[in-house]
């Protein structure tokens, strides 16, 4: 068995396990720096950072905005440089960043609970300090800490996705653990494929935090919360639809900020 992410290493691949053909994920992102960015601080520039395979990115730039994005995957960023143009493309590490000033920082799809400890958080928060201009926006949508609380029904059971891509079967075995000492909730995903290739097993893991903990994180580094709740959203289940209005719960498995710098 070969140690890998064949999701990351193949981004068209990704692009086909998770398909978003109505880009959600762009359009929900739009319509907060639309709803919190107008007036005084309008958005024109934005930074996508953990952008993947640059979909997001590239519906920000056709609804006008001028976008970086960034991500430590050479091979995605490869990808979306040659699939979804109009942004800027570059690596970084969202942990310690400095990319030049902008009125947003979109961080989508749990890349900010790659900053598995206070300190990486730390980090975050300050690079994107740095690079926000004053007023600035803070777009963040992730796993929610707090669903995990009393509830295991994601837990421990291995769950079996499959899906074809240019004649071969993938198939693919996940199971979620909490890793409770250092508040990780950690991914176990094997792939086997039709084609002869050998397993691939993968290991990840997410920072669980809890609504509380994220407001107080933002405060010390000088942001003011404008919204955190859990739904709707571009992966929530109803989805967010246009015109939907953001929520006050906290409750369910995901979890959308929006902050300003204001401090």
């Amino acid at each position: 068995m070969t140690s890998g992410n064949l999701l990351t290493d193949n981004p068209e691949l990704y692009e086909v396990r998770f398909p978003d053909p109505d880009r959600l994920a762009g359009r929900w992102t739009e319509d907060c720096l639309r709803r919190y960015g107008a007036g005084s601080v309008p958005v024109r520039t934005v930074l996508d950072l953990g952008c993947g395979t640059g979909r997001d990115a590239a519906y920000l730039h056709t609804a006008g905005r001028s976008v970086v994005g960034a991500d430590l995957s050479e091979a995605m960023l490869a990808y979306a440089r040659d699939r979804h143009p109009g942004p800027r493309y570059v690596r970084a590490d969202l942990r310690d960043f400095s990319l030049g000033a902008f009125d947003a920082v979109v961080c989508l799809d749990s890349s900010l609970l790659y900053c598995h400890t206070n300190d990486d958080l730390d980090g975050f928060l300050a690079s994107c300090r740095r690079s926000l201009a004053p007023g600035g926006l803070l777009v963040a949508e992730m796993r929610n800490g707090a669903y995990f609380l009393g509830r295991d029904d994601l837990l421990n059971t291995p769950k079996v996705n499959g899906f074809e891509w240019q004649g071969t079967s993938y198939r693919s075995t996940t199971t979620l653990h909490i890793d409770r000492t250092a508040q990780l909730l950690r991914r176990i995903r094997t792939w086997t494929a039709d084609d002869g290739s050998a397993p691939v097993e993968q290991h990840s893991a997410w920072r669980l935090l809890l609504p509380l903990e994220l407001r107080h994180f933002l405060a010390a580094h000088g942001f003011t919360v404008l919204a955190l709740h859990d739904g709707p959203g571009p992966r929530t289940e109803p989805p967010w639809r246009e015109g939907d209005l953001p929520g006050t719960a906290a409750d369910a498995d995901r979890l959308h900020v929006v902050a300003r710098l204001t401090g």
